[in-house]
């Protein structure tokens, strides 16, 4: 089977006929996330605390059996069956290499991946690997797996070449199978020097390319692909370049839609002027758009989640006249975005439903809590940063999200990360594989408006 590749500003198949690639991204499986799954911090954080009250043997047996329900069989034909044909699968690299053992490649993580890529292949649903989490974090926020606001990955060359080498590993593995529509090396890279993201890249590439010079890459801008001066005039072959789109309106607990959303006003036209705004480079070089990351969170209100389903339709509008390409995030949770999401009477549900409240509660993650948390604590100290720093707007998000980001999602998730773990003292093989397979597709709810919507773009 011959692999998919641009042509112009256009995807198009191995027989040369133009494709347009629509699914979601399989975020909290390979990656996992907080508020999808619903533990607090980071993963290797979580993970640790896990490990520590289970042990070796009952840890692995738990993360393997979810790994193994998250994603399988019947995900894959739901997905066709509604007309989707890619899944970005976002991947940690701690599966494939271990902080103590660096550029000592694991096989056995390649087993999910490889099972995952050869179903969908089984259904017709293309895939793109996504390095989403990379050593030293190349963010400052949980996605990338980082136990601290520091991106250290941009200031360490060991970090650099444990990501080159991976990456040339990766497309050793998948580059005669055609199924694998493309690699994205690096999930929303924030690079605060801006000197450093753009050489990476042209490293990164050329490791890729000296292994694979067929599979389509896919670039995504720095600071969490929203900017891309940082690439150059001509555009590298066969080459995607990715903007993320999310809208502030369909964020957390923001405003109406159409409407006002802080001192914003928000509606269609304010969409396509920053959808515009993110696809200039893609539209002045004439390559394909991929909208890599974009999809409301849906609350529990119907009048919010109605406005929300509007807000969907109307970037789906502004996506198709612009013919781009789309991954919607993401593909199943706890209910906050996914287009299946795990059942409140299941086991899973039943055992973390407290503990996520508390979280939501605390405002231990910054995506469908409302970012506040402790008021008493949170307001005040933000007050006092904002009169005694008025002049310090840090990297990123400003002042209110670097503040945010230390109180509520360190300070506050880390013990919590513990308090996750705590819950699964004293329970056996069988009510682990409970827990697990609650992820499982027979277990969860399918959101049908929001695949209704999905299937008839």
């Amino acid at each position: 089977m011959e692999k998919i590749r641009t042509r112009g500003s256009s995807f198009v198949d191995g027989e040369g006929r133009p494709l347009r690639l629509r699914g979601p991204g399989l975020g909290g499986w390979l990656n996992m996330e907080n508020f999808i799954t619903g533990y607090s911090g980071n993963e290797a954080l979580m993970r640790a605390g896990v490990r520590e009250v289970l042990g070796d043997d009952r840890y692995e047996l738990f993360f393997d059996r979810f790994l193994t329900s998250f994603f399988g069989e019947a995900d894959a034909a739901l997905l066709a069956s509604r007309g989707m044909n890619c899944v970005r699968v976002p991947i940690n690299y701690r599966h494939f290499e271990d902080d103590d053992r660096p550029l000592e490649i694991k096989e056995s993580g390649f087993r999910h991946l490889d099972r995952v890529i050869e179903s969908c292949g089984r259904h017709g649903i293309y895939t793109v690997i996504d390095l989403h989490a990379l050593p030293g974090a190349q963010n400052h926020h949980w996605h990338s797996d980082n136990p601290t606001h520091v991106p250290a990955f941009w200031t360490h060359r060991h970090f650099q070449d444990r990501a080159v080498h991976l990456w040339e590993v990766l497309a050793d593995r998948y580059k005669d199978n055609g199924w694998v529509a493309g690699y994205n090396p690096v999930n929303e890279p924030a690079d605060e020097s801006r000197r450093a993201v753009g050489p990476f890249y042209e490293r990164v590439v050329g490791a890729i390319r000296a292994v694979d010079p067929r599979t389509t890459l896919f670039l995504d801008g720095n600071t969490y692909s929203t900017e891309f001066d940082i690439f150059p005039a001509e555009p590298w072959d066969n080459t995607v370049y990715v903007c993320h789109d999310y809208a502030r309106a369909g964020l957390a607990r923001t405003g109406d839609y159409p409407g006002m959303t802080g001192t914003d006003f928000s509606d269609k036209s304010t969409l396509e002027k920053k959808f515009l705004e993110r696809t200039e480079y893609s539209r002045r070089t004439g390559t394909p758009i991929w909208v890599g990351e974009f999809g409301p969170i849906y609350t529990g209100d119907e009048r919010i989640d109605a406005q929300r389903r509007v807000l969907l339709d109307d970037q789906l509008e502004i996506y198709r006249r612009h013919d781009a390409s789309w991954s919607i995030w993401t593909y199943k949770d706890l209910g906050l975005q996914g287009l299946a999401y795990v059942k409140p009477s299941s086991p899973y549900r039943q055992r973390f439903g407290d503990f996520v409240a508390k979280k939501d509660r605390l405002a231990a993650d910054s995506w469908g809590s409302d970012r506040v948390g402790p008021a008493e604590v949170t307001v005040p100290f933000q007050q006092m940063m904002a009169r005694e720093f008025p002049d310090f707007d840090p990297y990123p998000w400003g002042l209110h999200d670097w503040t945010r980001t230390l109180i509520n999602n360190l300070v506050i998730a880390q013990p919590l990360a513990h308090e996750y773990a705590s819950l699964f003292r004293g329970l056996d093989e069988s009510e682990l594989i409970a827990l697990a397979d609650s992820f499982a597709l027979e277990n969860c709810a399918e959101r049908t408006p929001l695949l209704e919507t999905l299937q008839n773009d």
